[in-house]
């Protein structure tokens, strides 16, 4: 979370934009979006989401889990291995 945390400020700072001014777009107090630029884990998972739209970076949440190698790895060794007899000739 600080990691993501970290990101969002400095995506808003690229951007020149005010903590006043994203907040406000996002329809959450100042607090809160400190409170997201700190990485809490505290704050509402939609809260974030509502901040990522307000920078213009929601397609970022559309990549999640985009390419999950260890979860198709995991499917994999799930899947049914068929066996054939061998054909008669």
């Amino acid at each position: 979370m600080e990691k993501m945390g970290e990101q969002i400020a400095l995506a808003r700072l690229r951007r020149n934009l005010s903590v006043n001014l994203v907040a406000e777009r996002s329809g959450i107090s100042r607090t809160t979006l400190w409170a997201i630029e700190n990485g809490s884990p505290n704050v509402a998972f939609g809260s974030y989401a509502k901040v990522l739209l307000a920078l213009n970076l929601a397609d970022d949440l559309l990549l999640i889990a985009q390419d999950d190698v260890v979860g198709r790895r995991m499917q994999d060794l799930k899947l049914p291995v068929r066996k054939r007899a061998t054909k008669d000739i």
